[in-house]
């Protein structure tokens, strides 16, 4: 498990913690979504876009990945699925621009 560098004391402190870290995910989350477009543009047919196996992939290393440090893998597992379909929408409206136009 992940040692905070430093215990709150109080929820101000909780909180700005929390708002530090939701912005480096938004930054992870941005570079994510740049590999996304590149996916929905490089894809050469749309039924590509959703891949169950990947899917599956992508859990499955979440999952180990997260009891290595120390997050719980039910939590992972809800959080991956719910940013994957996200993504998957956009990956359809990226290659539909991209791509349906030809």
């Amino acid at each position: 498990m992940v040692k905070l560098e430093h215990e709150p004391e109080n929820m101000d402190e909780v909180r700005a913690e929390i708002d530090r870290l939701d912005r480096a995910l938004v930054k992870l989350l941005a570079e994510r979504q740049r590999y996304i477009e590149a996916a929905g543009r490089i894809k050469s047919d749309r039924d590509t876009v959703r891949d169950e196996e990947r899917i599956r992939d992508v859990l499955l290393k979440v999952t180990a990945e997260s009891v290595d440090r120390g997050l719980n893998p039910d939590v992972a597992v809800k959080v991956w699925r719910a940013m994957m379909e996200g993504f998957i929408a956009y990956e359809f409206e990226v290659w539909d621009r991209h791509q349906g136009q030809q």
